[in-house]
């Protein structure tokens, strides 16, 4: 792909969208930016990018922009619906997402990863499987530096997290190996219905054909169903034992092909709970479908110790320990973070609704949680639909939800930070508001 000359328009100005200007102009493209913000909200992504030969369109948009533009690139966040992007579609100006530019030109297998909950996870104990194989991996996407930076470097494997808003614009976007987790009710504030967003997470396999490998979770039902359209050749992972495939016991986790069969124990697995039992087995796929060595899978399961925000112990006082689960922006996540305590919960939960449904965590609540500390904006729709199960209370913001738990909170209590809402209404992202209940426990 030749970008030299070439017109691109970049719409959003936020990390990705940096990113992208900065390659595209490295690329030899005359780089046009459009954000709804104004040049007073954007005068440090601005700085960032004055070494280069940029235009700038702020505070709006207009159809106008568009002309003789060759390419547009629009940011993960931008909708669908945004002005330009139909305007784009409506003169067939191509659209391409970051992720798609950057595969055009990155020239070393790729591990990708989607799915609704595990993800970061998952990526990051593959990419260190293949490091501990001596290989050079860049490890990135959603989970931390944007695909595009990594495109013309050499390496020896991309392993990227993918998110369904990477996914929206992709055409011969295929990696080798491919892998689906999860599906459940998300981000349903940008796709009109579960099915469409559904739809975008499958986008993941679509340039894929028989040299490559799709790695589809066996117990998803709606993962699952889609071995039947799916080009490459399927690798499942699930709890139950199969011939071929990876499974778990109590103990181990199991890799089976034809003949081959390989065994790693989890006596000395640092992370915890059902989620990360299936994390693992997604991981392992993938590193055996990669080549990784026996030793390098093994090596990684013993040494990694758990990403920060997910499912992160905190501390423990008085008998009382305190989980930090801020990742868990959704209620699937929230389920899945409920089934790895066997003791009491109090729950602290809200932020900005993502239009799901919350009735799938009515019985974790009434039969784990004890006390339901509800903050942010979304509290008053999270108390309509699960405050009767429990014990519930309303609080302002976070510092009055710890407060609230540290004081009804018994020896042998679980207290979790679990919102299963986005952080936007207070924080400027998850890991904003995770740090701040990390200080506020700490600070008890």
């Amino acid at each position: 792909m030749d970008l030299k000359a070439k017109k691109v328009l970049v719409i959003g100005l936020a990390r990705t969208g940096q990113e992208s200007a900065r390659f595209l102009a490295q690329q030899g493209a005359t780089v046009w930016i459009s954000d709804l913000r104004g040049q007073d909200d954007l005068r440090g992504e601005m700085a960032a990018l004055s070494d280069l030969a940029l235009t700038f369109r702020l505070g709006g948009e207009e159809k106008s922009w568009l002309d003789g533009a060759d390419y547009v690139v629009p940011s993960p966040g931008v909708p669908r619906e945004n002005l330009l992007l139909r305007e784009a579609l409506a003169r067939k100006i191509p659209v391409l997402s970051e992720i798609e530019l950057a595969y055009r030109y990155f020239t070393a297998p790729l591990v990708a990863i989607t799915g609704t909950n595990g993800k970061s996870t998952t990526t990051t104990l593959i990419g260190k499987m293949l490091q501990a194989d001596g290989k050079k991996v860049f490890l990135g996407g959603n989970l931390g530096a944007p695909f595009i930076g990594a495109a013309t470097d050499s390496w020896d494997w991309g392993v990227i997290e993918i998110s369904s808003f990477q996914l929206e614009w992709v055409e011969q976007f295929r990696p080798r190996v491919a892998l689906l987790l999860n599906l459940t009710e998300d981000h349903l504030d940008r796709y009109a219905n579960f099915a469409d967003y559904c739809q975008a997470k499958e986008r993941i396999f679509a340039a894929q054909h028989g040299a490559d490998v799709a790695i589809l979770n066996r117990d998803d039902p709606l993962v699952w169903q889609l071995r039947e359209r799916i080009a490459a050749p399927v690798v499942s992972f699930g709890f139950g034992e199969v011939a071929e495939g990876v499974f778990a016991t109590p103990t181990e986790i199991v890799w089976r092909d034809g003949a081959v069969e390989e065994r790693f124990s989890l006596a000395k697995v640092k992370i915890h709970g059902v989620h990360n039992v299936e994390n693992i087995m997604a991981a392992i796929a993938a590193a055996e479908c990669a080549g990784v060595s026996r030793r390098g899978i093994e090596q990684t399961l013993e040494e990694f110790p758990g990403l920060e925000h997910r499912l992160e112990f905190v501390r423990e006082k008085d008998g009382v320990r305190y989980y930090n689960d801020s990742k868990g922006t959704n209620v699937g996540a929230v389920a899945k973070s409920l089934a790895s305590f066997s003791g009491p919960v109090i729950l602290l939960a809200g932020g900005v609704d993502k239009g799901g449904d919350y009735t799938p965590l009515a019985a974790g609540i009434e039969n784990q949680v004890r006390r339901l500390v509800l903050f942010g904006a979304a509290k008053q729709t999270i108390a309509a639909a699960l405050g009767r199960l429990t014990t519930t209370v309303l609080v302002n913001d976070i510092a009055a939800a710890v407060r609230d738990a540290a004081a009804h909170a018994q020896p042998g209590d679980v207290v979790l930070l679990s919102p299963a809402c986005s952080s936007f209404d207070q924080f400027r992202n998850y890991a904003e508001r995770g740090k701040s209940f990390k200080s506020l426990v700490q600070a008890l």
